[in-house]
Order: structure tokens, then sequence, then C-alpha cells
């Protein structure tokens, strides 16, 4: 019998025109835009200088801030007022004021006293280009401070390069199967309520249990191909492979399915329309999706914010992928993670049973 259910799926999936197109497009074009966008380094940071100096050595402190690959330089300024002016119309980010004794402070081996004034409405961009031009400002002022940082050698572990996508890749199989594995279930059994098929099922002797797993085992199959597309396109275009067993991946990828899939089944049980389970569905999705610690450091969020993460599927996910992508971690390393998804994953499953209503 329950063969038969699956082929249903299946026939219903193919004759629609656009889920067939949905399924392939969706995470290629995901793999191709999103890691090039979803970039957190600070770059392009638009800086305006006022020199009070004008010294030889007050020009070379502008020039190195020209000549470094994170600032826009927006020239320089007459007076620190017309280049606050340019903060408050956004068309600056950062200050440098250089005061008018620099070169001769220097000279008498003083400190000079420069100030850097940066827009702090973007937090992250005022901190770092506030971080960049201390560097540079310490490097012409103090070059013995200079010498001894470049004696510093440092050794990054994982991402050698610092390259972004290498972390934010394995974070982008989460929301494709957050996507493709929640939103299609949702709409599956509403909209046979809507089209009125429903009933026809609900009159046969197919049971709960045969109804709701041929409805969740279409979606573990996508789930399966949006992985492995997700990664021959991570190693075709950025050469980014897994560190750690590959069969970890899928491991971790089925349980994720599991939750979204039955958890979609759940809020299509409960809806009447298919705009209710849209909007049921985003809402959680929203709220998961920015808890999860894909974006920013669970750690972070307050303490009444970071107990979410024990209950969030999600948070288990994005900690135990990246730890099999980047860290090349192993079974041990991820087994609590790895449990904690199949309980999840299992629980919502029984509950998309216990909910489905055959009378309905």
């Amino acid at each position: 019998m329950i063969k038969y259910l699956i082929q249903k799926e299946f026939l219903q999936i193919r004759r629609n025109s656009f889920l067939p197109r949905l399924i392939i497009v969706f995470p290629i074009m995901v793999m191709c835009v999103m890691p090039w966008v979803m970039n957190q380094e600070v770059k392009n940071i638009r800086v305006d200088v006022v020199d009070n100096d004008r010294s030889t050595l007050s020009q070379q402190l502008v020039h190195s801030v020209e000549a470094s690959n994170y600032f826009i330089f927006k020239g320089q300024k007459p007076t620190y007022q017309v280049a606050l002016k340019d903060i408050k119309t956004s068309k600056a980010d950062v200050v440098l004021v250089i005061p008018q004794n620099y070169s001769r402070d220097f000279t008498l081996g003083r400190q000079p006293q420069v100030l850097i004034a940066s827009n702090a409405v973007n937090g992250t961009k005022g901190a770092m280009g506030s971080a960049y031009l201390s560097q540079i400002v310490t490097a012409n002022v103090n070059p013995s401070a200079a010498s001894i940082q470049s004696k510093i050698s440092t050794l990054f572990l994982y991402n050698k390069h610092l390259n972004f996508k290498v972390f934010m890749i394995p974070a982008l199989f989460a929301i494709v199967m957050m996507l493709m594995c929640g939103f299609l279930p949702t709409l599956n059994i509403v909209g046979e309520k809507e089209a009125g098929t429903i009933e026809q099922i609900n009159v046969t002797p197919v049971s709960k249990w045969s109804f709701i797993l041929a409805k969740l085992i279409p979606y573990w199959m996508i789930a399966l191909f949006v992985i492995i597309v997700c990664l021959l396109l991570s190693w075709l275009i950025y050469g980014i492979t897994c560190q750690g067993p590959l069969w970890l991946v899928f491991m971790l990828a089925m349980p994720l399915a599991l939750f979204w899939s039955s958890f979609g089944l759940i809020i299509s049980n409960y809806s009447d329309t298919m705009q209710q389970a849209i909007f049921v569905m985003w809402f959680f999705v929203v709220c998961m999706l920015l808890l999860s610690g894909l974006f920013t450091p669970t750690r972070s969020m307050p303490d009444w914010a970071y107990l979410t993460t024990y209950v969030n599927p999600m948070s288990y996910f994005v900690d135990a992928i990246r730890t099999v992508f980047v860290r090349g971690g192993g079974l041990s390393a991820i087994c609590h993670q790895l449990l904690a998804l199949s309980g999840i994953g299992l629980v919502m499953s029984f509950w998309a049973v216990y909910s489905y209503k055959k009378n309905h």
C-alpha cells in the first residue's frame, strides 16, 4: 500500500510544472550566489582625513591610509566639522584627524594624539574601521611596536586563509534543506484540503502511519539530492571539500530533513488554507534561523535566548556540520548533536502522525 502512496506523491510533484524546476534550481542558485554576498568581512570603509599638520610625516600617514585595501579614501577635508558632516550624511564612515603638532611631537619622541571618529550606527563597521585605522596609526607613530608585531607569528587552525566561504557554505546546506524540506510539506496536506482530494484518502483503509510516512519519504529523497548538489557545487566552484567523513554529512542531513518535513506536515494538518500554513511556517523558520548560531555565535546571546538552542534543531545541525565539514571531526565529535537531532526528528514525526485526522 505504502509503495503506491509514495508513487502518488512523486506523480504529484512531477505533474506540477513549478516544483521540479524549483527543486533543481534553488540549491544551485543558493550555492552560486550566497557564498559571495554573505561575507562578514568588513571592507570598503569610507574614510575622510583632516590633516592639521601638513608635514611630510603627516602626509606619509595619509598615504598609508590611502594605500590600504580596506578603505575607500574620500579625500582630505579642511576641518573636522566638514568631515563630521560627511558622516552625518553617510558619505563617510570614519574620520582621521591628525593634530597640528604631529611632526614636532614625533621628532621629540612624544606620542602624538591622533583622533579617530567612526560612525557606529553600524557597530561592526565602525569598530572594525577604527581598529584598522588604529593599526595604521600605530605603525606610523611607533615603528618599534610595528616591528614587534611583525615578529609575532599567528597559526590559523582549520581555515588557514580566513576564507569566509569555508565558514558559510556548510551553513547554506542547512538553509537549503530548511526551505526545501520545510515549505514543500507545509503546502502538501493543506493543498489537498483546498483541492478536495484529501476526502478520497480519508475514506480509504489507509492507516495514518502509512499516509504520513508516504508523505515524508519523498522529502527525504529530495534532501539527499539537495545535499549532493551542494557538495558538488562547493567542490566545483569554490574548491572546498568536506574535511571529515562524507557519510557523516548525510547522517546529519537525514534527521534534519525528518524534522522539517514532519514539522511542515504538522503545520499543514492544523491549517485550513495554504496562506495560513505559509505564514505559520515562515514565523518558525525566521526564529529558528536567527537563533541557530548560523550568522552570530550562540554564546553571544542573552542567557534566556541561549536556552532556545537546546530545542532548536538548526543549532545542532549548524554546529555539527561545521565540525565535520570544516574541522574534520568524526562521529565522536558530533555524537550529542546527532542524537539530539534524531530525538527531535522522531518526536516531530510522531506528532505529525497524531495530528493528522482522517475524519477531518
